[in-house]
């Protein structure tokens, strides 16, 4: 799954978990989100790992700065779900 894919499902996520649509970009951050306290953010967090089927461990949950390493992640945890095959 490439960023644009990864991009297009988030937009989805993030406007159920906050009931409008949010524009996303690497750089946004929880700031930029009205409403993205951290109540919301657990949400997020879990709405995101089952949109894609993946957890993230506690450590990069509490280090992600902003949408753009969000992204990063989800594609890492793609990538190690599917394997070196993948």
């Amino acid at each position: 799954m490439n960023r644009d894919e990864v991009y297009a499902r988030l937009k989805e996520v993030f406007q159920d978990v906050f009931d409008k649509e949010v524009a996303l970009a690497d750089a946004t951050t929880a700031a930029d989100v009205p409403g993205w306290d951290s109540l919301n953010h657990i949400t997020l967090i879990g709405t995101i790992e089952d949109e894609f089927d993946i957890k993230f461990p506690m450590k990069d949950v509490v280090h992600m700065k902003n949408v753009g390493e969000l992204v990063d992640k989800i594609i890492e945890r793609l990538r190690a779900k599917l394997g070196p095959s993948g």
